[in-house]
C-alpha cells in the first residue's frame, strides 16, 4: 500500500486528529468530510475501530503499510508492552525527531529535509527518514543547510522540544538522550487497538 499523498486536511477530519500538528484542520469543521457533514457518522464495528486507530497512527507518522507493519513486528520482539514499544519505535524515527526538534513544521517537511541530505546523525549525513535513532546519538543540520529558509521559519514558530531531546538552538542540534515514555507520546492514540487489529 502506497503512502497517502492526498489532501491532509480531509484525512485529518476523517480520522479526527490534526495530522499537521497545528490543530487548524479540526478547528473550522471538526467532523468528517462529505456533503452530509456532521450527520454522517456511522457506528463502527470493533474491526472498524481498530482499523481506524491503525490508520490514524500510520498517517500521523506518514509511514506506508509495509514499513508500519515491520516496525510493529520489531516492537513485538522487544521486552515490555508491545503497543508502547511500537509507539516508541515510531517516535525514534529520524524524520520524526527532526520534526520534534522544530526544524520542520510538519513530519512531511521533516521527511523532505532528511531525504534531501540536510540532516546528520553523529556527524554523518543520513538521508533515510526511517533511520532509527538510538539514545546517545546526536542529530544536527549540515553546515551548508544551516541557513535554509524553511528551517529558520520552523524554528521561529516552534516553542516546544520534548524532554528526551537535549536541543541546542544555536547549533541546531539535539542529542536523543533517552527513549520517550508513553506519557510523552500521542495521547489521542489507543495503541492497544492496533495490537488487537494485527492480532486478528
Amino acid at each position: 500500500m502506497a503512502r497517502y499523498t492526498g489532501p491532509s486536511w480531509k484525512l485529518s477530519r476523517r480520522l479526527g486528529i490534526s495530522l499537521s500538528g497545528t490543530g487548524k484542520e479540526l478547528s473550522k469543521r471538526p467532523y468528517a468530510p462529505g456533503q452530509h457533514g456532521p450527520n454522517q457518522r456511522k457506528k463502527l464495528s470493533e474491526y472498524g475501530i481498530q482499523l481506524q486507530e491503525k490508520q490514524k497512527l500510520r498517517h500521523m507518522f506518514g509511514v506506508n503499510e509495509r514499513q508500519f507493519r515491520r516496525i510493529f513486528d520489531d516492537a513485538g520482539k522487544m521486552s515490555g508492552i508491545h503497543g508502547e514499544n511500537f509507539m516508541i519505535l515510531l517516535e525514534s524515527r529520524l524524520d520524526n525527531l527532526v520534526y520534534r526538534m522544530g526544524l520542520a513544521r510538519t513530519r512531511r517537511g521533516a521527511r523532505q529535509l532528511v531525504n534531501h541530505g540536510h540532516i546528520m546523525v553523529d556527524g554523518k549525513r543520513v538521508d533515510i527518514p526511517s533511520y532509527r535513532v538510538r539514545p546517545g546519538q546526536t542529530i544536527s543540520v549540515r553546515e551548508k543547510s544551516l541557513n535554509l529558509t524553511a528551517v529558520k521559519e520552523a524554528i521561529e514558530v516552534n516553542n516546544f522540544v520534548p524532554a528526551y531531546l537535549d536541543f541546542n538552538e544555536e547549533k541546531l542540534e539535539a542529542t536523543f538522550t533517552r527513549l520517550p515514555e508513553r506519557s510523552e507520546l500521542a495521547a489521542e492514540v489507543t495503541e492497544q487497538l492496533i495490537v488487537e487489529y494485527y492480532s486478528r
